[in-house]
Parts: C-alpha cells; structure tokens; sequence
C-alpha cells in the first residue's frame, strides 16, 4: 500500500544522470542504503538506454529496490512497467491519460505531474496517487523542464488537491529543502543532487535530516 511518508526522499535517475566514474547500480545501492524512501527509474536523452538493455536494467534496479522495501517506478512506460511488474508509474501532461495506466495496472502507485493551476484544471485526479510539482527551481537535469514556479505553487496547489501527496521536484538542493516543506509538501523528488553527489549517502542522510 502506498503511504505519502515514502514520497519524503524520491530519488529519480537513470544513465544520464550518473558520473562516468561510477554506475547507476552503485548508486543506487548506496542511496538505498543510506534511506531514500522511493525510486523512479528516469531514462531519458540521447544516450538512454532502450528496448532490451533498458529492459535488463529495469529489471537489475527493481530487485535492488526491493532488496531494500523501496517502491520502484517507472517513469512514463507503461509497457515496460507492465512487463517487469514495477511498483508504479509516474506520468507527465504530455504523456499517455493517467486512465489509461489505471486500466493496465490494477494497484499501483500513479504519479502525475502538475505545475501550475492550469495543468491541475487539466488533470482528472481520480487513480492519481500523488502528484509531483515543480521545477521549484532552475535546473539542469531535465532538458525539457519549464521555467521554475517556485515553493509558493505548493501551497497553491493544496487548496485544491486537499490531503493528496505532494512531492516537489526541480532544483532541489539542501539549503532550498526548508523552505520547501515550509510550503507544505509531503517530501522532495532529487535527480542530480545524489546522483552527481562525491558523497551519496552522506547526501541522502543529510537531505533525510531536513526533511524530517
């Protein structure tokens, strides 16, 4: 069953995102370790891996995760979440309907993201979990982001969403962390700050410490 306490540190990543000096695996293991709460599997950009290989390493995350009872999920593939029976989905606007997900995957985790009231007015909620807001800052880990609406669109966003999880997400860093759950999200979603961190786990710990 899906609690908002496993949204407090979402780490999200893929082979992108990770220091040719090391492997996703490595760090991964060392953020489950060290107390990441939920992981989404985020292969994106010119050298993702795909079909098969990506398929493998899906598979390879997945099982560490467990290893550790953290949820796995699979941002914004459907198939792949289906045929490797991942813990959840997270979806985008731009991506497939959220209800097209909930009609393949009884009892999973569904995340959607929402920046700003014109995408909430958008989006039917009904087999959403929890939603992730942002970029709350500037940043580089997604190409595609759009420009930053900052903590403030956390609060904006509960009034109408009411005691659905929030997760922020975007430029997430641990001096902006307070500020963030002073807004009133459940917890924070970070890509680069671990992945790209010379200290994994004593980033992850660090993080937990401000969150908490």
């Amino acid at each position: 069953m899906f609690h908002k306490n496993q949204l407090k540190l979402y780490f999200i990543c893929g082979t992108q995102d990770i220091p040719e000096t090391t492997t996703i695996q490595q760090v991964l293991k060392e953020a489950l370790i060290a107390g990441i709460t939920m992981f989404q599997f985020r292969e994106k950009g010119d050298t993702a891996l795909k079909g098969k290989d990506k398929e493998i390493l899906a598979v390879e995350l997945l099982q560490l995760c467990h290893d550790y009872n953290v949820p796995f999920i699979v941002n914004d593939d459907i198939e792949l979440a289906s045929r490797i029976d991942a813990d959840g989905v997270h979806v985008g606007q731009d991506d497939q309907s959220v209800n097209l997900f909930a009609a393949q995957f009884q009892d999973k985790i569904i995340g959607l993201s929402i920046s700003d009231e014109d995408e909430y007015n958008q989006s039917d909620l009904t087999h959403v979990d929890y939603i992730g807001v942002g970029p709350m800052y500037q940043t580089v880990s997604k190409q595609d982001a759009k420009l930053p609406v900052g903590p403030s669109m956390i609060p904006v966003l509960r009034r109408y969403v009411g005691d659905l999880p929030i997760v922020a997400i975007g430029g997430i860093q641990i001096d902006n962390t307070n500020e963030i759950m002073r807004q009133g999200a459940d917890g924070i979603s970070v890509i680069s700050a671990i992945a790209q961190s010379n200290s994994v786990s004593h980033t992850v710990r660090q993080f937990l410490q401000t969150v908490e």
